[in-house]
């Protein structure tokens, strides 16, 4: 509340007693703003902030999501396209058995 713009902090001399004599006892005055309205402002600042920040995040994973899914070899996916050559093995493998 002191810092406030345009706030003017104003001792009070006569203190009552049950103020502790370690503390000041003041009266804040000629505020542009009272700091309800500050506070206010500043969180509604830092929700707008983070909306626009999680909007900005969800654009770019769907464009990296995209890309990822965006990729064509030859014959892509489809089973219907292009089949490259078989290969065949002329080598049979069997089983191999080893004895203790």
């Amino acid at each position: 509340m002191e810092n406030g713009p345009g706030c003017a902090v104003a001792t009070i001399t006569d203190m009552p007693e049950w103020v502790p004599e370690d503390h000041r006892y003041i009266y804040i005055k000629g505020c542009l703003l009272e700091y309800q309205y500050i506070e206010v402002a500043h969180s509604s600042l830092q929700v707008i902030l983070a909306l626009l920040g999680f909007v900005y995040a969800c654009y770019v994973i769907k464009i990296f999501a995209e890309e990822e899914d965006s990729f064509d070899f030859i014959g892509g996916f489809d089973s219907y396209g292009y089949q490259g050559p078989q290969k065949t093995s002329h080598l049979q493998l069997q089983p191999m058995y080893m004895s203790k």
